[in-house]
């Protein structure tokens, strides 16, 4: 009798704990949590080893999964559900844009999150599955076995400046792959500073292990002595 009476009594206009809505949201979040994790931590962070997105795919994940299985009782329509995807999807941080390849990933996770939230009940168990397994199997394919070579940069400041002239390209690319030991694939001239003659460099270069690659923003200053 007092299990019933605390089954019903009323919190916040409902009742104490629906079991069969409650282990629906534990399963649900189950399935969700490992198809990101799997993404996240087993696909993206090894080959890309950036921790600030690691954080933040997890966390907006987490969020938009649990702000959607709550709301579904509110009935949400279709147009709402795909409201919320577009405003979540066109996050920009104010210190810095995100990278096309990051970008994909929120992307993935944010459609991850409402699928495994708002599928409704004609939506089978496999075919919930078969979606989620989908989307992990093509980022593997595509991240280690399709992409073999992995595009990463550094930043460069350059002081041999008469190097920068487009008739001197092949004289550039040479003098920085026998200071750097890489093979170069491209180059990108940034800001040149004529009173200290110096030239802002991004280098570009291939590599087959894409987990010791150091596409940052990092600054390289070119021996004067050399």
């Amino acid at each position: 009798m007092l299990d019933e009476l605390l089954l019903r009594l009323p919190i916040l206009g409902s009742k104490l704990i629906d079991y069969d809505d409650f282990f629906e949201m534990i399963i649900r979040f189950a399935i969700n949590f490992s198809v990101v994790f799997m993404l996240v931590r087993v696909i993206y962070f090894p080959i890309h080893k950036r921790k600030d997105y690691l954080v933040t795919f997890f966390l907006i994940n987490i969020l938009i999964f649990f702000v959607c299985i709550v709301m579904n009782d509110v009935k949400l329509n279709m147009a709402f559900a795909f409201g919320l995807f577009a405003i979540f999807g066109i996050l920009r941080y104010r210190t810095e844009q995100l990278p096309i390849k990051e970008m994909t990933y929120l992307f993935m996770v944010i459609a991850i999150a409402v699928l495994n939230s708002l599928a409704g009940k004609k939506v089978s168990f496999a075919e919930l599955m078969l979606v989620n397994i989908s989307i992990i199997v093509a980022t593997y394919l595509l991240e280690k076995v399709f992409l073999l070579k992995h595009e990463s940069r550094k930043s460069i400041l350059y002081e041999k400046i008469e190097n920068v002239k487009p008739e001197h390209h092949e004289k550039l690319i040479s003098d920085l792959e026998e200071r750097t030991g890489l093979k170069i694939n491209r180059v990108q001239i940034g800001r040149i500073d004529f009173l200290r003659d110096t030239v802002k460099i991004i280098i570009y270069y291939y590599e087959d292990d894409p987990a010791n690659s150091f596409n940052d923003s990092s600054t390289f200053v070119s021996n004067k002595n050399e």
